[in-house]
């Protein structure tokens, strides 16, 4: 069995336009694809009812391009997330820790987009500790995720989170107090919908006892696909999948089979690097992350990239290959 499916699940998918990135009328506003170029990846219905493109924005990298810096220009944040939205992205992913200093990716999206379009997701995280000196604490109890709850709140400039993922770290135990505390929450109009992230097939599945989740937020790249078969339950169940790190953290994969794909198609590892994520679930949605106005709008691009099955056998092998 190979990772890519192909078809469509549960009705929360709508095929996404196909092509070459870039192709469309010139403009350089949207690819000459309706609702921005970012559309061009199809459209799926966060939690059955919350429409998003499936080519979003990840804010991590708009403080700094690693947690220890150095900082980015806040000015160029702001522009890139204006951009994003121009490009179509309706689906930014954030968290109340992702600052680096006194620059923080929440408050770059209350500058930048504030008041928000009617259409706009913003997806947030909690669970980690972060001090303001950037260190790191236990993972919060329930009485800290509620504050991490009205922090987000407080600094996005919202009267509720579209959804929040309760975002589990390798020395996590059960998370049933926590992930409750966030039902709670949702219950009093304070979320809108529940995820996980990092999280194991049994937290999951702990979760889903409790409480609706409506996507699970895990590590995924063609090199690292441990989660390949929750990739399909997800599908199957109607639960998003978005993967963190799809190059691996730091950058495309250099490797000869990426490399390859990308020659036939005169684009870049990075771009077939996401054409390969859409293609292997409808209900994937990528956040690819950038500081660079440049880098962001590759990464958009590749919603328009159609693979081949040539292309997509290959890269399913770079899995067999690791």
């Amino acid at each position: 069995m190979t990772t890519t499916e192909h078809g469509t699940h549960g009705g929360t998918y709508d095929s996404p336009g196909t092509g070459h990135p870039g192709d469309g009328d010139g403009d350089g506003d949207g690819g000459g694809v309706v609702g921005g170029a970012a559309a061009a990846a199809g459209q799926y219905l966060i939690g059955g009812e919350l429409p998003v493109h499936r080519m979003g924005f990840g804010a991590m990298r708009l403080p700094a391009p690693a947690w220890e810096g150095p900082a980015h220009d806040p000015a160029r944040g702001v522009e890139v997330l204006r951009r994003a939205v121009d490009l179509g992205v309706n689906h930014i992913d954030t968290a109340a820790f992702y600052f680096f200093q006194d620059i923080a990716a929440n408050d770059l999206i209350r500058t930048a987009l504030h008041p928000y379009p009617e259409d706009l997701v913003i997806a947030t995280k909690v669970g980690p500790g972060r001090l303001p000196d950037g260190s790191w604490t236990d993972p919060a109890d329930p009485a800290e995720l509620r504050r991490a709850v009205h922090r987000n709140l407080r600094e996005l400039g919202r009267d509720h989170l579209d959804l929040v993922y309760l975002r589990f770290l390798g020395s996590d135990g059960p998370g049933e107090d926590r992930f409750a505390t966030l039902a709670a929450l949702r219950e009093e109009g304070l979320i809108r919908h529940l995820g996980v992230s990092g999280a194991s097939p049994q937290q999951l599945a702990e979760a889903r006892t409790i409480a609706p989740v409506a996507a699970v937020q895990n590590r995924f790249s063609p090199l690292e696909r441990p989660d390949a078969e929750l990739v399909h339950h997800c599908a199957r169940d109607g639960i998003a999948f978005v993967p963190y790190f799809p190059f691996g953290g730091a950058g495309a994969p250099d490797l000869g089979r990426v490399e390859a794909v990308a020659a036939r198609h005169g684009v870049t590892p990075a771009q077939v690097t996401l054409a390969w994520l859409l293609a292997v679930s409808p209900a994937m949605l990528a956040i690819p992350g950038t500081s660079s106005p440049a880098h962001l709008a590759e990464n958009v691009a590749a919603a328009a990239l159609t693979l081949s099955p040539e292309d997509l056998a290959d890269l399913d092998a770079l899995g067999e290959d690791g």
